[in-house]
């Protein structure tokens, strides 16, 4: 009995729901980059790969596929030779901004007390 009611609670609760769908650390950062960008938002892979060279190739592909499928993030695929990629927020993303800029502000705030042992 007991499990149930834990995966009842597990199932319910909008911080686990939420944070499982994007509150990895490169998911941040693919939204971080597209909002920060001047360019109305719009970044193709190689830029967005370009701004985090330390994540892989894959799992930014990987990241970019959940966002899209949890719709913080649209894929526009241009029909040209080659084929040109590009990505957005969506309104949903958008909105989500406010929160990951306070985030990155309280970390640049406390930055010292957070990472130093």
């Amino acid at each position: 009995m007991a499990h149930k009611e834990i995966d009842i609670e597990y199932r319910t609760c909008p911080i686990r729901q939420v944070v499982s769908r994007f509150g990895d650390k490169w998911s941040l950062l693919v939204l971080y980059h597209l909002h920060h960008r001047a360019n109305d938002g719009v970044m193709r892979f190689g830029e967005l790969h370009r701004q985090m060279n330390d994540c892989s190739q894959k799992m930014l592909s990987q990241t970019l596929k959940k966002l899209e499928q949890n719709h913080l993030v649209d894929r526009t695929l241009y029909p040209e030779v080659p084929p040109r990629v590009e990505y957005a927020l969506t309104p949903l993303g958008r909105s989500l901004m406010p929160s990951i800029d306070a985030l990155v502000q309280w970390g640049q705030e406390h930055f010292e007390q957070v990472v130093t042992p």
